[in-house]
């Protein structure tokens, strides 16, 4: 083959030394590496694959379909079918156990986010998120390094002229390096990764406001039924009383000749019944007060509640919620924000198929004297490049980019179920607040029935006319009338703090 058939047969005219001009040489060698490092970093500044986020849409229904009747949203209707939902989570909900109007409730809800153990741990794996973030951001810059070493050795024997073997002098060497690598992120392989782990830490904080708003719910609702059950106490104790003066009059009359054995013992009966339920009431009590201890992350013995009288006000309940309160729940915010994180991640996986730039330098001295590792004769230094991609891995790369897909998905069908549950708990409890009002007005008339009956009855009673049979059935459907009653109200309280939690805090 002649030279004028080979790609890069040597110039046959005479020598000369290259210059930036020489238009055979191209740019200096200097020129072109900083030319390459110049383009590297502009092709890391711009190309990122995979796809972008877009928030999934979610299916918002016009209004809440036990919203009471004749109710006006005070906003535009929604329209049909699934649209864009953002989550505007992060507002302060605020005191929103407030409008019981109890102080103690105040005080304990207010330990809940320093003390509760729940909300401890979900504090903590925010933070967790947040150095898994710096850990990402930080692949974005250079790696700096720096080792100093000294060895002291001795080589192989060598062999002389006379042919007879010499040991080898001992050396010793001094090396002071400095590296520095970083690899280029031309297809934002980095920088998705970063999205992602920012979207995680939204995730958490929003888990954290979530956690907050559960243990605050949960002990709002404890308490509202700790103080029922002072007001069921009450009534037992009413009704302990009144079985005594049955029991002591019955008692009377069968002395008198009057009333029959079986009387007196049907009273005592009814009296030792109702001693027991008080003691088992005061057993459920006690432990509405542990449940009230843990949630504020204390011991069941670090807390007493006194018992009183007063049952906390039902707060008025608006007419309707909008269904945009919806977008301030916690956990909405959360789901979504995972679905923001898994969407990054499949960038992440599409950059592997993609070759990766990396550049490194390393530079320092050595010497077999610490005197002379300075010098500039001493000096080393090295710079280059290096471009690698993986050319076959059997489907490794095409898994991975399709679990992450997956993982997408899954991502979006949990945060649509949450959507959903969560105007599931507001039906649920708008059902039950207007359901639960027209049926505990109805339980006051059952009441005051039975207190009439009751009345009635025990005259008839004392005037001989029936049996202390009808008496004692009387009194027992006073009491159930009563304590059904207590139980309504019970559930209407606890189906406004449910309703507050399902709504993300105050209802303003």
């Amino acid at each position: 083959m002649t030279d004028a058939t080979m790609p890069d047969a040597p110039s046959r005219e005479p020598a000369r030394p290259p210059t930036a001009s020489d238009p055979r040489r191209g740019l200096p060698r200097s020129t072109a590496r900083w030319a390459l490092l110049a383009c590297a970093a502009g092709l890391a500044a711009c190309a990122m694959v995979g796809p972008d986020y877009h928030r999934p849409a979610v299916d918002v229904p016009d209004a809440f379909k036990e919203a009471p009747a004749g109710a006006v949203a005070p906003q535009a209707a929604a329209p049909a079918g699934w649209k864009t939902a953002a989550p505007a989570d992060e507002r302060d909900p605020g005191r929103w156990w407030s409008v019981y109007g109890d102080p103690l409730l105040d005080e304990l809800v207010e330990s809940v986010s320093v003390s509760n153990q729940t909300v401890a741990s979900a504090e903590a794996a925010y933070r967790l998120a947040i150095g898994a973030l710096g850990v990402a951001r930080a692949a974005q810059l250079p790696t700096l390094g720096g080792t100093a070493t000294h060895t002291r050795g001795r080589n192989a024997a060598v062999q002389a002229t006379n042919s007879v073997s010499t040991s080898a002098p001992i050396t010793e060497t001094n090396r002071l390096t400095f590296s520095a690598s970083w690899e280029a992120d031309l297809w934002g392989r980095v920088r998705r990764n970063v999205e992602s782990n920012e979207a995680s830490v939204a995730a958490s904080e929003a888990d954290l406001r979530a956690a907050v708003l559960s243990a605050q719910a949960t002990l709002v609702q404890t308490y509202l039924q700790l103080r029922i059950s002072d007001a069921q106490r009450k009534l037992l104790e009413e009704t302990v009383a009144a079985y005594q003066r049955s029991l002591e009059i019955t008692s009377n009359r069968y002395d008198a000749g009057v009333a029959a054995r079986t009387d007196v013992t049907q009273a005592r009966t009814q009296l030792l019944n109702a001693r027991a339920q008080v003691l088992d009431l005061a057993v459920s009590r006690g432990q509405l007060e542990h449940a009230i201890a843990a949630l504020t992350g204390r011991p069941p013995s670090g807390l007493s509640i006194a018992p009183t009288d007063e049952v906390p006000a039902l707060p008025a309940v608006p007419a309707i919620v909008p269904s945009a309160l919806l977008e301030r729940r916690p956990d909405i915010g959360g789901a979504e924000r995972r679905v923001a994180a898994a969407n990054a991640q499949i960038g992440v996986a599409q950059a592997a198929f993609y070759p990766t730039l990396s550049l490194s330098a390393a530079g320092g001295t050595a010497s077999n004297a610490w005197s002379n590792l300075l010098s500039l004769p001493y000096r080393f230094w090295s710079l280059g490049p290096s471009l690698a991609l993986t050319l076959f891995d059997a489907g490794n790369r095409s898994s991975v980019r399709a679990q992450a897909i997956a993982r997408y998905d899954q991502s979006v069908a949990t945060y649509r179920q949450t959507v959903l549950t969560a105007f599931q708990e507001v039906e649920d409890n708008l059902l039950a607040l207007h359901g639960l009002a027209r049926e505990e007005a109805l339980q006051r008339e059952v009441v005051d029935s039975a207190a009439q009956t009751l009345e009635l009855t025990n005259n008839q009673y004392l005037a001989g006319t029936v049996s202390y049979l009808n008496v004692v059935t009387a009194q027992t459907a006073s009491y159930s009338a009563r304590a059904t009653a207590l139980t309504l109200a019970s559930r209407r309280l606890v189906a406004s703090a449910v309703l507050m939690k399902a709504m993300g805090g105050a209802w303003d």
